[in-house]
């Protein structure tokens, strides 16, 4: 039965008993071991040829690349690891095999200067070699770390998510894909959610153009062999989302599947999960999903996700940010390797109760990746008007939290934004834009709620900047609690128009304001400067 067909108390009964299945145990296939006679003793130790890095920068990929042996499986018969050095500081990275005798060991460094390193391998031509090469300083902001309830990049600045939902738009042609980028270049996100394994889903059945893994004879994947020319297409994919400045949140794994990537079982699992860290884990603007939906998934326990993620958290060495994301059981993500909360809404009629109790309860950040998305098509999840979905964001971020956009509006072609890209057509993104500059100019660079009247909620820096949101309220008027001596500057935002009207006069103490009385208001209150 398709859960996404029924709705309210339905839907939520019906994936709350589909979690709650038991598992049944399985044959599992055995993790494979390297070989430790993959080269004999006649090959000379550290006899590789290496091409070194040249143009280094601080926060940007440096790769090695290795001419090596081919023979046999390389993607399970070797492993090739690296310790780099700079003054006291020490990284650890993982190589990968990227086909016809080629390894690669990508590596993100965070400091400018001279780096040496030593290699290690069961392969003897790979193992102990050694070289130096130099770093230099860059203005790049690194990656994007959590930082309390609210994120920041690597050099200290503020990152404000503002997210959109993209989860199959690398697995369509190349024109789809080059008109979601400029779509995407002139629009506010600056982060993607999308998936490494193609989706099966309404509006999403078509065929991919390349998979993950090498196809045998018999139509059953090689989980032993990944395709080379798969990964390559993606990691291009989200270096064209870095250059826009854009964050990839990518979902290793999903319940949207008919091509069975959600059940291979934990070794192929594991094998997957480091092949994709250590190819992808050097570009600065990736995070980790473990999964969307993850209770979903029948095949796998909460201690199969425990292990993919230390396994991430493991084959990692830069630390990107990592989470899970919920169908209806939302995770414990007291868990020491979740860097915030990815969660999707579990009450109906809104995304926001139980924000205030969760930053409580788990002191990360928390973005809502799913709040239902403007679009018409006939389920409730996808037909939201526009203005519903501003007023959910507006609701999500002067809580201070953070919210993710979605499209999905039905067309000829089937290609609906949330899935396969391409252009944008709804109303809510111009206020999306409008919400961010907002929160941009907070001088914390985010929003931390106030208190306030019981159906008006605050955020920001009081008696500093204070953000106000009325929502579905249309008072004719309000009283705030602003300090004595000081001098506040006042405007009435339209969050649906978009427009910022300053009120006229000086505001100093608690003043009550004269409102025109229409939803859809916001109120921002800024301290006047002495001059």
């Amino acid at each position: 039965m398709d859960y996404a067909r029924l709705s309210g108390e339905a839907a939520d009964q019906l994936l709350a008993d589909l979690s709650a299945v038991p598992v049944a145990d399985k044959a599992e296939e055995p993790a494979i071991p390297t070989d430790p006679n993959y080269e004999s003793d006649e090959v000379d130790r550290g006899s590789a040829r290496v091409t070194l890095p040249q143009n280094a920068e601080q926060n940007d990929t440096c790769e090695l690349v290795f001419a090596g042996p081919s023979h046999g499986n390389p993607f399970v018969d070797v492993d090739l690891t690296a310790t780099f050095r700079c003054a006291d500081r020490t990284v650890n990275v993982g190589g990968f095999y990227d086909g016809e005798g080629c390894y690669r060991l990508r590596f993100l460094p965070p400091e400018h200067g001279p780096w040496s390193f030593l290699t290690t391998s069961n392969a003897r031509s790979l193992d102990g070699i050694e070289g130096q090469f130099r770093v230099a300083p860059s203005n790049r902001p690194g990656p994007v770390r959590a930082d309390g309830c609210h994120f920041r990049y690597d050099n200290g600045d503020p990152f404000i998510p503002v997210g959109t939902t993209l989860y199959a738009w690398t697995h369509q042609d190349d024109v789809q894909e080059a008109r979601t980028l400029q779509t995407l270049a002139e629009a506010p996100y600056n982060k993607v959610r999308m998936c490494v394994f193609p989706k099966h889903y309404e509006f999403n059945s078509g065929e991919p153009p390349r998979y993950p893994f090498e196809q045998l004879a018999n139509g059953q994947w090689d989980t032993t062999r990944f395709d080379v020319k798969f990964f390559d297409h993606l990691e291009r994919r989200i270096l064209d989302l870095g250059r826009l400045g854009i964050q990839a949140d990518l979902i290793l794994f999903h319940p949207y599947d008919r091509w069975g990537f959600q059940s291979l079982g934990a070794a192929a699992d594991d094998r997957y999960t480091q092949y994709v860290v250590r190819r992808l884990a050097a570009l600065p603007n990736v995070w980790w999903s473990l999964a969307n939906e993850y209770d979903l998934m029948a095949d796998k326990r909460d201690e199969d996700w425990e292990r993919i993620g230390l396994t991430v958290a493991d084959a990692d060495p830069v630390g990107h940010l990592l989470s899970i994301h919920n169908g209806t059981r939302i995770f414990d993500f007291t868990r020491p390797w979740i860097t915030h909360c990815s969660i999707q809404k579990t009450d109906p009629a809104s995304p926001v109760p139980h924000i205030e109790e969760w930053f409580a309860k788990w002191s990360k950040p928390i973005i809502i990746d799913e709040l239902g998305y403007e679009g018409d098509i006939q389920f409730e999840w996808g037909s939201l008007s526009g203005e519903e979905l501003v007023h959910r964001f507006w609701e999500i971020a002067v809580r201070g939290a953070y919210a993710t956009h979605g499209e999905t509006f039905a067309n000829q072609d089937n290609l609906l934004w949330w899935a396969a890209g391409g252009e944008l057509v709804g109303n809510s993104t111009e206020r999306i834009r409008l919400l961010a500059q907002m929160i941009a100019e907070c001088p914390t660079g985010h929003l931390e709620p106030l208190s306030g009247h019981f159906h008006l909620r605050g955020a920001g820096v009081r008696g500093v900047y204070e953000l106000h949101y009325l929502g579905h309220y249309q008072p004719r008027s309000l009283k705030f609690d602003w300090p004595e001596g000081t001098t506040a500057d006042v405007e009435i935002i339209d969050t649906w128009t978009t427009t910022v009207d300053t009120v006229p006069g000086d505001f100093t103490g608690p003043f009550e304001l004269s409102l025109p009385g229409r939803p859809n208001l916001a109120v921002r209150i800024r301290r006047r400067p002495n001059l």
